[in-house]
C-alpha cells in the first residue's frame, strides 16, 4: 500500500474534513462578498479620483488572498479523496484562479486604468464565487 499523501495526513479524520468543508463554505460567502466590497470600490475610484488610494489597494488585496485562500481549501478537500464536488463547482474555481492571475499579469499594460481593471475583475470573481455556490446548492 502507498505512503498517504500529505493532505490525506492532513484531514486524517472525519471531523477533520467535515470541519474543513464547513470552514470552505462560510469563507466562501466572506470571499464573494469581499469581492464585491472591493469591485464597487475600485469602480468608484476609477470615476472619482479623490476615492483612489491605498485603502482601494487594501480591499482589492484581502479580496484576492480571500478567494485564493478559498480556492486551495478546496484543492486540499479533494485533494484528501474524502471529498467529491461538482465538476463545475471545480471549474469555477479554477477560472477564479485563472482569473486573479490574469489581472495581476496585465496591471501593467493598464496603467491609468488599474482600477477599472480590478473593478470589472472584482465584480467578475464575485459573479463566478456566486454560480461556484450556486453549484453546490443543487
Amino acid at each position: 500500500m502507498p505512503p498517504p499523501s500529505p493532505t490525506t495526513r492532513l484531514c486524517k479524520g472525519a471531523f477533520e474534513i467535515e470541519a474543513l468543508n464547513t470552514f470552505h463554505g462560510y469563507w466562501g460567502y466572506l470571499s464573494i462578498v469581499a469581492n464585491a466590497v472591493a469591485g464597487v470600490a475600485a469602480l468608484l475610484a476609477w470615476r472619482i479620483e479623490r476615492l483612489r488610494g491605498r485603502t482601494v489597494w487594501a480591499l482589492t488585496i484581502a479580496a484576492e488572498v480571500a478567494i485564493l485562500i478559498q480556492v486551495l481549501l478546496g484543492v486540499i478537500l479533494v485533494a484528501s479523496n474524502k471529498y467529491e464536488a461538482p465538476r463545475f463547482h471545480m471549474f469555477y474555481g479554477f477560472v477564479i484562479f485563472i482569473t486573479v492571475g490574469l489581472l495581476f499579469q496585465y496591471r501593467a499594460s493598464m496603467r491609468g486604468r488599474l482600477e477599472m481593471l480590478y473593478g470589472f475583475g472584482g465584480l467578475f470573481v464575485m459573479g463566478l464565487g456566486i454560480r461556484a455556490v450556486l453549484q453546490v446548492m443543487k
